[in-house]
């Protein structure tokens, strides 16, 4: 497991009303409780404990969500948790590049989840102002990708 699957995982938890969860995958045993719960959240792994507080110490936190601010731009947000890819293949041009003028259903850019390729399809016309997220990073539900000046 991972830094971003373990963030993933505590943003999830932070998300829902669980005050708990334990995770066991072959020979990691990850346990979580919020502060206050009955037990004392650790991390088991080839039977090293790390406290919630070396855990927390590398996590950073996640930013509670703001309104975005109104500069009149369409903040077009990821329908899905995953990967961003801004172009279809390694060699391939960007589907997008800042500047681009995009028609309601032409494609953004991919988010791949599960194994899936998702072409994610613009909601709007207009002019791409800002993309805000770089190629093969992590993307989470609702986070802005790009910036786009409605036409």
């Amino acid at each position: 497991m991972d830094l971003s699957e373990l963030k993933g995982i505590i943003s999830l938890m932070q998300k829902s009303d669980l005050t708990e969860l334990e995770i066991e995958i072959q020979d990691l045993k990850l346990r979580l409780a919020r502060p206050g719960g009955a037990s004392v959240p650790t991390t088991q792994a080839s039977g090293t404990e790390v406290s919630h507080q070396q855990i927390t110490s590398q996590v950073q936190p996640i930013a509670t969500s703001s309104p975005p601010p109104d500069d009149g731009l369409h903040q077009f947000a990821s329908p899905m948790v995953g990967t961003f890819y801004r172009k279809p293949g390694p060699k391939d041009a960007s589907f997008v590049e800042v500047g681009d003028v995009v028609k309601k259903g032409d494609v953004l850019c991919i988010v791949e989840a599960m194994k899936v390729m998702n072409e994610i399809q613009s909601d709007v016309a207009g002019e791409i102002v800002e993309a805000l997220v770089e190629d093969a990073h992590s993307v989470e539900y609702g986070q802005t990708l790009f910036k786009i000046r409605k036409s």
